[in-house]
């Protein structure tokens, strides 16, 4: 399998104006992942299956994560005058990251038996911009999985053959992955 960043060069240079982001990972797995722009996922998709170099015929695997909001802290270099001399200190320093949802793709190549290529896609928030390109047109076991975050986490992949709840009942309010969830007291059993 090609290196990540040649993976991440091919991409760019057969979809004009793709957005594509090698995420480091720095658990022990040590797996980076490419993140695509939704704009472009369905088109860097079918590249990404069709390239004779890469062929990644088959999505072994979708999945869901919720990324609240959180604050970071972080060391900073600062300027202060300290006894009347400047000099170079070290503060800590906090900024926020916005909160948005995730759907986290394993491709594998069964033809050249490669893989696993992970690839993400986000959505612009938590609340009103969660829309995705669905990817089940191009790799048909997305389409369960696909569901399923849409059940439990409320992101809406569009152009998906038949986006409706899969584990949760229809009335079932709420979305119970989220790291925000909490069960309606008095929320209807299932039918």
């Amino acid at each position: 399998m090609l290196a990540l960043q040649q993976i991440k060069d091919r991409i760019t240079a057969a979809v004009p104006g793709a957005r594509v982001e090698i995420i480091p990972n720095a658990s022990p797995a040590n797996q980076p992942s490419l993140l695509l722009d939704a704009g472009h996922a369905r088109q860097i998709a079918r590249f990404l299956r069709d390239d004779p170099e890469l062929c990644f015929d088959y999505a072994s695997n979708v999945t869901g994560v919720d990324w609240p909001e959180k604050t970071i802290k972080e060391k900073v270099i600062v300027k202060k005058i300290i006894d009347g001399v400047e000099k170079e200190v070290e503060e800590l320093a906090e900024r926020k990251t916005s909160a948005f949802l995730e759907a986290v793709y394993h491709l594998y190549s069964m033809a050249l038996r490669h893989g696993p290529l992970v690839i993400r896609l986000r959505t612009g928030n938590r609340a009103d911009r969660v829309t995705l390109p669905s990817l089940t047109p191009v790799w048909r076991s997305c389409e369960f999985q696909e569901r399923e975050i849409f059940d439990l986490y409320g992101i809406q992949f569009e152009g998906h053959p038949d986006l409706r709840r899969i584990l949760m009942w229809d009335n079932f309010e709420g979305h119970p992955m989220r790291k925000d969830y909490v069960p309606v007291e008095n929320q209807e059993a299932i039918p």
